[in-house]
Protein backbone atom coordinates (compact mmCIF):
# COMPACT_ATOMS: atom_id res chain seq x y z
CA UNK A 1 0.00 0.00 0.00
CA UNK A 2 1.57 3.41 -1.04
CA UNK A 3 0.54 6.75 1.17
CA UNK A 4 0.84 9.92 -0.81
CA UNK A 5 1.65 12.18 1.87
CA UNK A 6 -0.49 15.64 1.59
CA UNK A 7 -0.22 18.57 3.51
CA UNK A 8 -3.49 18.02 5.87
CA UNK A 9 -1.49 15.16 6.80
CA UNK A 10 1.61 15.77 7.62
CA UNK A 11 2.71 19.18 7.01
CA UNK A 12 5.02 19.96 9.56
CA UNK A 13 3.56 23.47 10.49
CA UNK A 14 0.50 21.82 11.38
CA UNK A 15 2.36 21.03 14.22
CA UNK A 16 3.71 23.84 15.34
CA UNK A 17 2.73 26.33 18.55
CA UNK A 18 1.03 29.89 17.16
CA UNK A 19 3.89 32.38 17.19
CA UNK A 20 3.27 34.49 20.86
CA UNK A 21 3.05 37.59 18.73
CA UNK A 22 0.85 35.85 15.78
CA UNK A 23 -2.60 37.71 15.93
CA UNK A 24 -2.43 39.70 18.93
CA UNK A 25 -1.90 43.04 17.62
CA UNK A 26 1.63 43.28 18.77
CA UNK A 27 4.95 43.48 17.69
CA UNK A 28 6.25 45.34 14.27
CA UNK A 29 2.53 44.97 12.71
CA UNK A 30 -0.38 44.10 13.95
CA UNK A 31 -1.44 40.43 13.24
CA UNK A 32 1.66 39.59 11.75
CA UNK A 33 4.46 37.54 13.50
CA UNK A 34 7.20 39.32 14.37
CA UNK A 35 9.41 37.06 12.28
CA UNK A 36 7.96 37.77 9.22
CA UNK A 37 8.01 41.57 9.67
CA UNK A 38 11.72 41.37 9.91
CA UNK A 39 12.16 39.03 7.18
CA UNK A 40 9.61 41.27 4.78
CA UNK A 41 12.30 44.05 5.73
CA UNK A 42 14.60 42.06 4.58
CA UNK A 43 16.33 42.01 8.05
CA UNK A 44 18.05 38.13 8.46
CA UNK A 45 21.30 38.10 9.51
CA UNK A 46 21.85 34.89 7.10
CA UNK A 47 18.86 34.76 4.21
CA UNK A 48 18.27 31.13 2.75
CA UNK A 49 20.28 31.05 -0.66
CA UNK A 50 17.13 30.87 -2.81
CA UNK A 51 16.37 34.50 -0.66
CA UNK A 52 19.34 36.07 -0.87
CA UNK A 53 20.02 35.09 -4.80
CA UNK A 54 16.04 35.32 -5.62
CA UNK A 55 16.67 37.63 -8.59
CA UNK A 56 19.66 35.56 -10.05
CA UNK A 57 17.44 32.46 -9.79
CA UNK A 58 14.76 34.14 -11.15
CA UNK A 59 16.73 35.33 -14.51
CA UNK A 60 18.36 32.41 -15.16
CA UNK A 61 14.86 30.72 -14.89
CA UNK A 62 13.55 32.70 -17.34
CA UNK A 63 16.24 32.56 -19.84
CA UNK A 64 16.74 29.12 -19.65
CA UNK A 65 15.65 27.33 -22.83
CA UNK A 66 17.42 23.96 -21.93
CA UNK A 67 15.87 20.43 -20.82
CA UNK A 68 14.80 20.42 -17.58
CA UNK A 69 14.60 17.25 -15.35
CA UNK A 70 11.29 16.36 -13.49
CA UNK A 71 10.44 19.28 -10.98
CA UNK A 72 13.59 21.10 -11.29
CA UNK A 73 13.53 24.46 -11.56
CA UNK A 74 16.16 24.98 -13.76
CA UNK A 75 18.23 22.69 -16.17
CA UNK A 76 21.92 21.29 -14.66
CA UNK A 77 23.50 23.88 -17.14
CA UNK A 78 21.59 26.45 -15.28
CA UNK A 79 22.01 25.17 -11.93
CA UNK A 80 26.22 24.89 -12.69
CA UNK A 81 26.13 28.59 -14.08
CA UNK A 82 24.47 29.65 -11.27
CA UNK A 83 26.98 28.14 -8.79
CA UNK A 84 29.62 28.78 -11.10
CA UNK A 85 28.56 32.57 -12.34
CA UNK A 86 28.35 33.92 -15.57
CA UNK A 87 26.44 36.72 -18.07
CA UNK A 88 23.15 36.01 -19.25
CA UNK A 89 21.59 37.17 -22.96
CA UNK A 90 19.68 40.09 -21.24
CA UNK A 91 23.40 40.92 -19.36
CA UNK A 92 22.08 40.03 -16.05
CA UNK A 93 24.93 39.31 -14.05
CA UNK A 94 25.14 36.06 -12.25
CA UNK A 95 27.85 35.74 -8.96
CA UNK A 96 30.06 32.91 -8.07
CA UNK A 97 29.15 30.99 -5.46
CA UNK A 98 32.05 28.46 -5.43
CA UNK A 99 34.96 28.93 -6.86
CA UNK A 100 36.68 25.51 -8.20
CA UNK A 101 37.14 23.59 -10.90
CA UNK A 102 34.20 23.29 -13.05
CA UNK A 103 34.63 19.87 -13.71
CA UNK A 104 33.42 19.19 -9.76
CA UNK A 105 30.25 21.26 -9.96
CA UNK A 106 29.23 19.70 -13.45
CA UNK A 107 29.81 15.91 -12.23
CA UNK A 108 27.27 16.83 -8.52
CA UNK A 109 24.59 18.65 -10.86
CA UNK A 110 24.58 15.75 -13.19
CA UNK A 111 24.56 13.35 -10.14
CA UNK A 112 21.38 14.76 -9.02
CA UNK A 113 19.76 13.97 -12.36
CA UNK A 114 20.32 10.73 -11.31
CA UNK A 115 18.98 8.69 -9.06
CA UNK A 116 21.94 8.46 -7.24
CA UNK A 117 22.33 10.34 -4.19
CA UNK A 118 25.45 12.86 -3.87
CA UNK A 119 28.46 13.14 -0.84
CA UNK A 120 30.48 15.86 -0.68
CA UNK A 121 33.38 15.21 0.69
CA UNK A 122 36.52 17.49 2.14
CA UNK A 123 38.38 18.71 4.20
CA UNK A 124 36.40 21.49 6.87
CA UNK A 125 36.08 24.69 5.47
CA UNK A 126 35.59 23.62 1.54
CA UNK A 127 32.59 25.02 1.50
CA UNK A 128 30.81 21.63 0.95
CA UNK A 129 27.66 23.37 3.37
CA UNK A 130 27.79 25.88 1.16
CA UNK A 131 27.50 24.51 -2.25
CA UNK A 132 24.85 21.66 -0.87
CA UNK A 133 22.39 24.79 0.02
CA UNK A 134 23.28 26.57 -3.55
CA UNK A 135 22.58 23.30 -5.23
CA UNK A 136 19.22 22.49 -3.61
CA UNK A 137 18.74 26.25 -4.14
CA UNK A 138 18.50 25.72 -7.98
CA UNK A 139 17.17 22.60 -8.02
CA UNK A 140 14.20 22.76 -5.70
CA UNK A 141 13.69 26.29 -4.86
CA UNK A 142 14.23 25.69 -1.33
CA UNK A 143 17.04 24.93 0.91
CA UNK A 144 15.82 24.13 4.41
CA UNK A 145 14.96 20.57 4.00
CA UNK A 146 17.95 20.01 6.45
CA UNK A 147 18.53 17.06 8.52
CA UNK A 148 21.81 18.24 11.05
CA UNK A 149 23.72 15.80 11.55
CA UNK A 150 25.47 15.44 15.39
CA UNK A 151 25.99 12.35 17.48
CA UNK A 152 22.68 12.64 19.09
CA UNK A 153 20.52 12.76 15.34
CA UNK A 154 18.13 10.40 15.88
CA UNK A 155 16.45 7.91 13.92
CA UNK A 156 13.08 9.90 13.51
CA UNK A 157 15.03 12.80 12.01
CA UNK A 158 15.52 11.23 8.87
CA UNK A 159 12.51 8.84 9.12
CA UNK A 160 9.55 10.04 10.60
CA UNK A 161 8.15 11.01 14.39
CA UNK A 162 4.99 11.83 15.88
CA UNK A 163 2.84 14.30 17.56
CA UNK A 164 2.49 12.45 21.03
CA UNK A 165 -0.68 14.09 22.15
CA UNK A 166 -2.46 12.95 18.44
CA UNK A 167 -0.61 9.49 19.29
CA UNK A 168 -1.90 9.06 23.20
CA UNK A 169 -5.47 10.79 22.17
CA UNK A 170 -6.02 8.54 18.95
CA UNK A 171 -3.32 5.91 18.31
CA UNK A 172 -0.66 5.58 15.51
CA UNK A 173 -2.80 7.60 12.82
CA UNK A 174 -1.79 9.85 9.09
CA UNK A 175 -2.50 13.12 11.34
CA UNK A 176 -0.24 12.13 14.51
CA UNK A 177 2.74 11.36 11.54
CA UNK A 178 4.97 13.99 11.39
CA UNK A 179 7.56 13.68 8.49
CA UNK A 180 10.98 14.68 8.38
CA UNK A 181 12.72 16.85 6.06
CA UNK A 182 13.56 13.78 3.78
CA UNK A 183 9.89 12.09 3.91
CA UNK A 184 8.92 15.61 2.88
CA UNK A 185 11.66 15.92 0.29
CA UNK A 186 10.20 12.39 -1.41
CA UNK A 187 6.71 13.35 -1.15
CA UNK A 188 7.10 16.56 -3.25
CA UNK A 189 10.09 16.16 -5.56
CA UNK A 190 12.36 18.01 -3.76
CA UNK A 191 16.28 17.91 -2.77
CA UNK A 192 16.83 16.75 0.71
CA UNK A 193 20.40 17.80 2.79
CA UNK A 194 22.23 16.15 5.41
CA UNK A 195 25.09 18.15 6.90
CA UNK A 196 28.17 15.81 8.59
CA UNK A 197 27.14 12.48 7.71
CA UNK A 198 29.84 10.76 9.69
CA UNK A 199 28.36 12.69 12.75
CA UNK A 200 25.97 10.66 12.53
CA UNK A 201 25.61 7.17 14.96
CA UNK A 202 26.03 4.39 12.61
CA UNK A 203 22.58 2.53 12.89
CA UNK A 204 20.94 5.93 11.79
CA UNK A 205 23.23 6.31 8.67
CA UNK A 206 21.51 3.12 7.68
CA UNK A 207 18.00 4.39 8.21
CA UNK A 208 18.80 5.82 4.43
CA UNK A 209 19.67 2.42 2.89
CA UNK A 210 16.39 1.67 1.54
CA UNK A 211 15.15 5.63 0.96
CA UNK A 212 18.21 5.67 -1.05
CA UNK A 213 18.04 2.11 -2.98
CA UNK A 214 14.44 1.52 -3.34
CA UNK A 215 12.78 5.14 -2.95
CA UNK A 216 10.59 4.02 -0.17
CA UNK A 217 10.19 4.96 3.41
CA UNK A 218 8.22 2.28 5.16
CA UNK A 219 5.95 3.56 7.82
CA UNK A 220 5.21 -0.17 9.65
CA UNK A 221 3.03 1.67 12.44
CA UNK A 222 0.42 2.16 9.85
CA UNK A 223 1.20 -0.49 7.30
CA UNK A 224 1.87 1.87 4.95
CA UNK A 225 4.78 3.54 2.92
CA UNK A 226 5.92 6.61 1.58
CA UNK A 227 7.30 6.45 -2.29
CA UNK A 228 9.60 9.12 -3.65
CA UNK A 229 8.30 11.03 -6.62
CA UNK A 230 10.33 12.02 -9.54
CA UNK A 231 12.69 14.48 -8.53
CA UNK A 232 13.76 13.75 -5.42
CA UNK A 233 17.22 13.45 -4.23
CA UNK A 234 19.63 13.96 -1.49
CA UNK A 235 22.68 15.66 -0.86
CA UNK A 236 25.08 14.65 1.73
CA UNK A 237 28.29 16.10 3.35
CA UNK A 238 30.96 14.57 5.23
CA UNK A 239 34.35 15.84 6.94
CA UNK A 240 37.07 13.71 5.91
CA UNK A 241 38.97 14.23 9.28
CA UNK A 242 36.11 12.34 11.00
CA UNK A 243 37.65 9.05 9.36
CA UNK A 244 36.73 6.35 12.28
CA UNK A 245 33.97 8.46 13.68
CA UNK A 246 31.08 7.12 11.80
CA UNK A 247 32.47 6.05 9.05
CA UNK A 248 29.60 4.90 6.18
CA UNK A 249 28.81 1.00 6.07
CA UNK A 250 29.96 -0.23 2.46
CA UNK A 251 26.17 -0.71 1.63
CA UNK A 252 25.42 3.30 2.52
CA UNK A 253 28.02 4.51 0.24
CA UNK A 254 27.49 2.62 -2.89
CA UNK A 255 24.47 4.53 -3.07
CA UNK A 256 25.92 8.05 -3.12
CA UNK A 257 28.02 9.66 -5.86
CA UNK A 258 31.16 10.86 -4.39
CA UNK A 259 32.66 14.66 -5.24
CA UNK A 260 35.63 15.80 -3.40
CA UNK A 261 35.90 19.48 -3.19
CA UNK A 262 39.34 20.13 -2.54
CA UNK A 263 41.32 23.37 -1.20
CA UNK A 264 41.87 26.50 -3.27
CA UNK A 265 44.19 25.46 -5.71
CA UNK A 266 46.14 28.96 -5.32
CA UNK A 267 46.52 31.66 -3.42
CA UNK A 268 44.97 33.68 -5.31
CA UNK A 269 41.80 31.83 -5.75
CA UNK A 270 41.86 31.40 -1.96
CA UNK A 271 42.31 35.69 -1.39
CA UNK A 272 39.48 35.68 -4.19
CA UNK A 273 36.92 33.37 -2.10
CA UNK A 274 37.61 34.96 1.17
CA UNK A 275 37.63 38.25 -0.22
CA UNK A 276 34.03 37.27 -1.63
CA UNK A 277 32.54 35.96 1.22
CA UNK A 278 33.79 38.64 2.92
CA UNK A 279 32.38 41.28 1.17
CA UNK A 280 29.34 39.16 1.24
CA UNK A 281 28.73 38.91 5.05
CA UNK A 282 30.37 42.45 5.76
CA UNK A 283 27.39 44.02 3.73
CA UNK A 284 24.84 42.38 6.32
CA UNK A 285 26.91 43.76 9.12
CA UNK A 286 27.40 47.27 7.86
CA UNK A 287 31.21 46.20 8.17
CA UNK A 288 33.40 48.50 5.77
CA UNK A 289 33.98 47.24 2.35
CA UNK A 290 36.41 44.29 2.27
CA UNK A 291 39.06 45.89 -0.79
CA UNK A 292 39.86 48.37 1.91
CA UNK A 293 41.76 45.43 3.56
CA UNK A 294 42.99 43.43 0.81
CA UNK A 295 46.82 43.81 1.81
CA UNK A 296 45.84 42.12 5.38
CA UNK A 297 43.35 39.51 3.53
CA UNK A 298 46.12 38.44 1.53
CA UNK A 299 48.47 37.79 4.48
CA UNK A 300 46.00 35.87 6.43
CA UNK A 301 45.91 33.63 3.71
CA UNK A 302 49.31 33.22 3.16
CA UNK A 303 49.95 32.25 6.74
CA UNK A 304 47.01 29.92 6.60
CA UNK A 305 48.06 28.17 3.13
CA UNK A 306 52.22 27.79 4.41
CA UNK A 307 51.22 26.76 8.14
CA UNK A 308 48.83 24.08 6.37
CA UNK A 309 51.43 23.44 3.67
CA UNK A 310 54.14 22.79 6.02
CA UNK A 311 56.13 25.30 3.84
CA UNK A 312 56.44 28.44 2.75
CA UNK A 313 55.14 30.17 -0.51
CA UNK A 314 58.63 30.11 -1.88
CA UNK A 315 59.51 26.37 -1.26
CA UNK A 316 62.80 27.32 0.88
CA UNK A 317 61.31 26.80 4.60
CA UNK A 318 59.79 23.95 5.66
CA UNK A 319 57.50 24.55 8.97
CA UNK A 320 55.52 22.70 10.96
CA UNK A 321 51.70 22.33 10.88
CA UNK A 322 49.04 23.22 13.64
CA UNK A 323 46.59 20.96 14.90
CA UNK A 324 44.07 23.36 13.37
CA UNK A 325 42.91 22.95 10.22
CA UNK A 326 43.33 26.90 9.27
CA UNK A 327 40.62 26.60 6.28
CA UNK A 328 39.33 28.80 4.01
CA UNK A 329 36.41 29.03 6.24
CA UNK A 330 38.22 30.16 9.07
CA UNK A 331 40.58 32.56 7.14
CA UNK A 332 36.87 34.48 6.36
CA UNK A 333 35.84 34.34 10.24
CA UNK A 334 39.25 35.90 10.62
CA UNK A 335 39.13 38.90 8.40
CA UNK A 336 35.38 39.47 9.16
CA UNK A 337 36.02 39.62 12.88
CA UNK A 338 39.03 41.90 12.27
CA UNK A 339 37.04 44.28 9.61
CA UNK A 340 33.95 44.62 13.22
CA UNK A 341 37.70 45.43 14.92
CA UNK A 342 38.52 47.77 12.58
CA UNK A 343 34.67 49.40 12.36
CA UNK A 344 34.20 50.07 15.93
CA UNK A 345 37.21 50.21 17.49
CA UNK A 346 39.51 51.55 14.92
CA UNK A 347 39.07 54.05 11.56
CA UNK A 348 37.24 51.58 9.53
CA UNK A 349 40.37 50.14 7.81
CA UNK A 350 41.81 46.43 8.09
CA UNK A 351 44.94 46.88 9.64
CA UNK A 352 47.24 43.67 11.10
CA UNK A 353 46.49 44.55 14.54
CA UNK A 354 42.84 44.33 13.58
CA UNK A 355 43.45 39.98 12.05
CA UNK A 356 46.66 39.51 14.50
CA UNK A 357 44.10 37.91 17.57
CA UNK A 358 41.91 35.75 15.32
CA UNK A 359 45.27 34.43 13.58
CA UNK A 360 46.52 33.27 16.88
CA UNK A 361 43.45 31.99 18.22
CA UNK A 362 42.93 29.74 14.84
CA UNK A 363 46.53 28.46 14.75
CA UNK A 364 46.80 27.69 18.81
CA UNK A 365 44.05 25.26 19.61
CA UNK A 366 46.42 23.10 21.60
CA UNK A 367 48.33 25.88 24.27
CA UNK A 368 51.36 24.01 24.07
CA UNK A 369 52.26 22.39 20.88
CA UNK A 370 50.71 24.88 18.79
CA UNK A 371 52.15 27.90 20.85
CA UNK A 372 55.90 26.87 20.02
CA UNK A 373 54.57 25.86 16.26
CA UNK A 374 53.26 29.50 16.03
CA UNK A 375 56.40 31.81 17.78
CA UNK A 376 58.74 29.76 15.44
CA UNK A 377 56.51 30.49 12.07
CA UNK A 378 57.07 34.26 13.55
CA UNK A 379 60.34 34.71 14.54
CA UNK A 380 61.70 32.44 11.11
CA UNK A 381 59.84 33.56 8.92
CA UNK A 382 57.32 36.46 9.35
CA UNK A 383 60.10 38.23 10.74
CA UNK A 384 62.50 38.52 7.60
CA UNK A 385 59.33 38.91 5.29
CA UNK A 386 59.93 42.52 3.81
CA UNK A 387 56.84 44.62 4.57
CA UNK A 388 55.38 42.31 6.72
CA UNK A 389 57.19 44.53 10.21
CA UNK A 390 53.59 45.68 11.08
CA UNK A 391 52.01 42.43 11.18
CA UNK A 392 55.01 40.58 13.24
CA UNK A 393 54.60 43.44 15.83
CA UNK A 394 51.32 43.16 15.83
CA UNK A 395 50.98 39.26 16.37
CA UNK A 396 53.74 39.55 18.78
CA UNK A 397 51.54 42.09 21.03
CA UNK A 398 49.08 39.42 20.83
CA UNK A 399 50.79 36.57 21.67
CA UNK A 400 53.14 38.06 24.58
Amino acid sequence: MSVSVDQTSVDPSQHQPTPANGDAGVGPSAGMPAQASAREAGEELRPHAEDAFAAELAALAAQDDRPRPARWRMSPWAVATYLLGGSLPDGTVITPKYVGPRRIVEVAVTTLATDRALLLLGVPGTAKTWVSEHLAAAVSGDSTLLVQGTAGTPEEAIRYGWNYAQLLAHGPSRDALVPSPVMRAMADGMTARVEELTRIPADVQDTLITILSEKTLPIPELGSEVQAVRGFNLIATANDRDRGVNDLSSALRRRFNTVVLPLPESADAEVDIVSRRVDQIGRSLDLPAAPDGMDEIRRVVTVFRELRDGITADGRTKLKSPSGTLSTAEAISVVTNGLALAAHFGDGVLRAGDVAAGILGAVVRDPAADRVIWQEYLEAVVRERDGWKDFYRACREVSA
